[in-house]
């Protein structure tokens, strides 16, 4: 932490040096371009340098060589676009390198901070953190970061005066600076293999190139799925037995810190002394981000394969078919849905009461009173939890849940012992084992109903783990601590009779995925249909013969 502090004063200092003979000069524009590129590399980009010395045989001649070579791919790119803003309009190149300098700012921040990744999967978690999260982010570091690497550089760029230079002139440097970074990039072939072995890694750290260009990936991604829904075919049903079936979608929980999954520190008191709660072993999402795997759980394929298709969800799906679907949630990120009720945390609050409201608690205010009410025979609940979402990991249970000491209190969590972070995580896994058994008190409290509940987080946490905090890591190079996560299942002795489940056969299975979750309710609710696939059918797989 204090190598990167020293770092930042040493560039910031070098700055304003550097911009210091500008005020007294008028630089001409290619010359103002050269300098904004130059700086652009020395200021934002230490941590991709850092990275790739860390991963590169030591300060050989040929580790020189390749760091050039990402040094020119790097100068190529910005000049370009530089020389391209600056042709158009001084004045918008001055605008769009003052944005650049406060958004990168930021950028490093997050990169130092938490050895993020800015690719199109991160980009995406961004835009959907809602500001109740975001403001969590919130630290002392990182005004300091904006104010040195962002306003300090925006205000000196605004400050200098950039002499007119003619279009052609531009150009004709722009070429030139084509041909001569080109032509060491191509005659550096030999070091194109580190590079693209390390491409997710490098690209993701690249400033302004990673955000900018993951944004517009992103950006596509997204306005090929905003397509009209495909219904999917209509269902039939086997039985009409009343029945209750709660799908909860956990929040940035990781299997190797349940006591379930054999962690040492007792996490799932409760759970671990509950009958009918069926542990599923080696159980991994779709994704290491909470839009990706929250439409993969709700979808009946696999959704990453193809985005020229986008098919109802499951809520809407059951929702059409007749079952009465309430989703009530303390969370975002799910595709757009079509259901009888739909309840966020602020809507469920109003008429909450007790300690919890201000947790996933109040996830279940009322719960039992509005399953009751409905007049259908078959019911289906999506509890969306904010359960162990980061950094805060502090805030997200209540006081008297606080059992592992001491905890970090910090949103920087570098600054926190290994101790202290694990602790704070491991409260939420506590409190998480407390909102589950009060979920199966009040599916045993229906009255001649057959219910069940299944658990599975949208993806895992990582905890410090290589330097690596939080998710959001690509899933080709993700540690297993992001895509790891616990599912398991609880079943009423109702539900377990109607469909003849043989516990042990369930227990034995040796491997889940978020895949399982569209046709295992499916199957909890004796639905048939052409999309049903009885081989994802968790309940069906453990029939007794």
């Amino acid at each position: 932490m204090k190598r990167n502090h020293t770092i930042l004063s040493r560039l910031t200092t070098g700055l304003c040096s550097f911009f210091r003979q500008g005020f007294k000069t008028k630089p001409s524009t290619s010359s103002f371009v050269i300098l904004l590129t130059l700086l652009n590399t020395a200021l934002y980009n230490w941590p991709l340098f850092s990275f790739s010395i860390k991963n590169l045989d030591g300060f050989t001649l040929n580790s020189m060589q390749t760091l050039m070579t990402v040094f020119a791919a790097i100068y190529l790119v910005t000049t370009l676009v530089l020389y391209v803003l600056f042709i158009l309009s001084r004045r918008l190149g001055k605008a769009v390198c003052v944005v650049f300098a406060l958004a990168n700012s930021l950028a490093v921040y997050f990169v130092v901070t938490y050895n993020v990744i800015l690719d199109r999967t991160m980009i995406g978690n961004i835009f959907n953190t809602q500001y109740s999260e975001s403001g969590q982010f919130l630290s002392p570091k990182l005004a300091i970061y904006f104010i040195l690497l962002g306003v300090l550089p925006a205000w000196l760029i605004l400050r200098v005066s950039v002499q007119k230079t003619s279009r052609i002139r531009l150009f004709a440097h722009l070429i030139i600076t084509v041909i001569v970074t080109s032509t060491w990039i191509w005659q550096s072939q030999s070091h194109w293999l580190w590079i693209d072995d390390h491409a997710k890694q490098l690209g993701g750290r690249i400033m302004p190139w990673s955000y900018v260009g993951n944004t517009i990936r992103y950006q596509n991604q997204l306005a090929k799925e905003n397509v009209v829904q495909t219904l999917l075919p209509d269902a039939t049903f086997d039985s009409n037995e009343k029945t209750v079936v709660v799908l909860v979608i956990g929040e940035s929980a990781r299997a190797e810190n349940f006591s379930l999954y054999g962690y040492e520190k007792p996490t799932n008191p409760l759970l671990t002394a509950s009958e009918n709660v069926v542990t599923l072993k080696n159980a991994t999402s779709c994704a290491t981000y909470t839009t990706e795997s929250v439409k993969c759980i709700l979808s009946h394929n696999n959704p990453s394969g193809s985005f020229s298709e986008q098919f109802e969800p499951l809520p809407s799906y059951l929702q059409r078919q007749g079952v009465d679907v309430f989703w009530r949630t303390k969370n975002w990120g799910e595709p757009p849905i079509k259901v009888a009720s739909y309840l966020s945390s602020g809507d469920l609050k109003k008429n909450c009461e007790g300690s919890e409201c201000d947790y996933d608690g109040v996830l279940l205010s009322h719960l039992a009173e509005q399953i009751q009410e409905s007049d259908k025979q078959k019911v289906f609940v999506v509890l969306h939890q904010t359960g162990s979402h980061g950094p805060s990991y502090y805030s997200k249970y209540p006081k008297e849940f606080e059992v592992f000491k001491p905890i970090c209190r910090s949103v920087e969590l570098s600054n926190c012992t290994q101790e202290e972070l694990i602790n704070a995580y491991d409260n939420t896994v506590l409190y998480n084992d407390h909102f589950l058994d009060q979920l199966r008190k009040t599916l045993e409290g229906l009255k001649d109903t057959s219910s069940a509940y299944l658990y599975v987080s949208d993806h895992g946490e990582s905890l410090g783990e290589g330097g690596i905090y939080l998710h959001g890591t690509p899933y080709s190079i993700a540690p297993e601590q992001q895509f790891k996560v616990p599912f398991f299942v609880w079943m009423s002795p109702s539900f377990i009779d109607q469909r003849h489940i043989s516990i042990d056969k369930l227990r034995a299975r040796e491997q889940s995925t978020q895949a399982n979750i569209f046709h295992s309710v499916m199957g909890a609710f004796d639905m048939n249909s052409e999309i049903y696939n009885k081989d994802l059918d968790m309940f069906r797989a453990a029939r007794q013969q």
